[in-house]
Formats: C-alpha cells, structure tokens, sequence
C-alpha cells in the first residue's frame, strides 16, 4: 500500500534521530578505544617482567611440582571455562562470537568424557548461558567498559581457589583479541594449570646488551630460597593474564561497537535518501492527482 507523504516525513524523522545516536556511539566508542589500546600497551612491560621474573624464579628453584598451581593433574575430570564478554550489546558479532566458541569448546569437553563448569565475566555471557540452560557457576559483572586490576584479581582468586580446592582440574578462558579496530579474534587459551611451555617460552631475541645492561640483567640470587618468590609469582602471573585478556577484551568491544555503530549510521542515511526518493514521488503523484482533477472539473464545467 502506497504511503502518503506525512507518513514518510514521520519515517524519515525517526530514521534521522537514529542516525544521530548511532553516530555518537561510535564517536564515543572509538574514544573509548584510543584509551583501551592505551592501557595495553602500557600493561606489556609489566606482563613481560612478570613473566622474566617467574620463568627465572622456577628455574632457580627447581620447585615447578611442590607449587600446587603448577601442579598438572593425572587426569583431567572437570573443566572451567570462563567466558570473557561484555555487560552490553549494539557491538556486532562480540558477545555471540565468544558464547558460541565457549559452547562448542564444552561440548567437545562434554563428548570426551569430561565435565563442564562455566564461569562468565559480563552480562551477556552470563545471560547467554543462563538461556541455554548452562547456567554459570559464577559471574563477574559490571565493569567491562573500564576493567581495573582488582576485577581481575577477583576473577583470578576465584578460578585459582577452584582449582585448588579441585572443583576443576583445568581452567580455559575464551575472550576477543584485539587485532585491530576492525578485527578481532577470538583466543581459547589454557590458563589453569599454568603449563611449563607458558611460564618457560623463550624471549624475543634482544640486541647484543652494553657492559652496564649486562651488569644489570646479572641472574637475580634468592635468600633464602627462590621457592618462596616462585609461589608469590604465580598468582600474580594469573593475575596479570586475566588483566590482559580483560583489556584486550574491552578493547575490542570499543573496535566492534565502533564499526557497528558506524555500518548502522550508513545504512540509516542510504535509507533516509530512500525515503527521500518515496516522498518527492509520492509529492509528485499527488499534485499529478490534482492536476487532473482540476482538469477534469474544468472540462465537466465547459
């Protein structure tokens, strides 16, 4: 049924208020982005130090089975899975991309003989779940626009006490990486037990070092024993992982809302030329009704 011109006029209205806050949201998020990509990159110098500083305390101490978290276990029973997404939508594929890759990662587990337990950081993972009948163990909501260190300290306490505690005997973590702003990937990596090719995998080689690097990159000695340092290490290994899955997370959640945001504005001003297009020809045809009407009440009148 043909529209009148008022009707696409309304249309057109509320196609421009659209286009106005999906123009602002990606404004916002590419914003949000620039300070997220900022926090990386201030974040891997000290996720490389903590690194260094683990791989040589095990090493030096040689204790790398008396530390129960990198202990592995003789057979992997329970499995946790923890999903990292974000507390809103209007961001593309971000948030379906990580609960299906979480989903299919516990059914594989599932076919294999072992049990899922799911945990979930943001509100769509953990409603996802929830609607699928896969209900999470545990949730950690409310801050995946601004993730700070204490978030992941939290998550990291929780997961390293299901662990010890042997609730799991093996915690996976599912998140976005950030590859650019138009690209993420989702990453599945083994988090829990914290495997030797993790903790020991060898540097970038570096160029040859001064006499004064050298004197400063000296093996560090450890009094009385390196063990004690290699157990205070690990959870802040942990830590640190989660924190950096967390950010890259976030980040990518910006990138994919931006470029969502951004496809959205397009599609809303080609519609609105549409519409444009419908209304001049529904003007048209109107006055072409008139026209004829006036004409023909003339020739009726002569």
């Amino acid at each position: 049924m043909p529209q009148s011109p008022r009707d696409v006029r309304t249309r057109i209205r509320a196609v421009t208020n659209i286009e106005k806050i999906t123009r602002a949201m990606a404004m916002v998020a590419a914003a949000r982005l620039r300070r997220a990509v900022q926090r990386i990159e201030a974040l891997r110098p000290y996720a490389s130090a903590i690194r260094r500083m683990t791989r040589q305390a095990a090493q030096a101490s040689g204790a790398m089975g008396r530390v129960p978290i990198l202990q592995e276990r003789p057979e992997v029973r329970t499995v946790g899975l923890l999903l990292v997404a974000g507390d809103r939508g209007l961001a593309g594929a971000f948030n379906s991309n990580i609960v299906r890759a979480g989903i299919g990662a516990g059914r594989e587990h599932e076919a294999a003989g072992r049990r899922v337990l799911y945990f979930a950081s943001g509100r769509r993972a953990a409603s996802s779940l929830t609607f699928r009948g896969l209900a999470p163990v545990d949730s950690f909501t409310g801050f995946t626009d601004r993730p700070n260190y204490a978030d992941a300290r939290r998550i990291a306490g929780r997961l390293v006490v299901a662990y010890l505690d042997e609730e799991v005997d093996q915690v996976e973590v599912f998140y976005n990486g950030y590859a650019s702003a138009i690209s993420q990937v989702v990453r599945r990596e083994t988090l829990l037990p914290l495997q030797r090719a993790t903790l020991l995998e060898e540097e970038p080689p570096e160029e040859p070092a001064s006499g004064a690097d050298q004197q400063r990159r000296v093996a560090p000695e450890y009094e009385p024993d390196a063990e004690p340092v290699l157990r205070r290490l690990v959870p802040d290994y942990v830590e640190v992982s989660i924190y950096r899955a967390l950010l890259e997370s976030t980040a990518s959640e910006h990138g994919a809302r931006m470029t969502a945001m951004r496809q959205a504005s397009d599609n809303a001003s080609e519609l609105m030329q549409d519409l444009t297009l419908q209304m001049n020809r529904a003007r048209q045809a109107e006055i072409t009704q008139e026209i004829m009407e006036v004409v023909a009440g003339a020739e009726g009148l002569g």
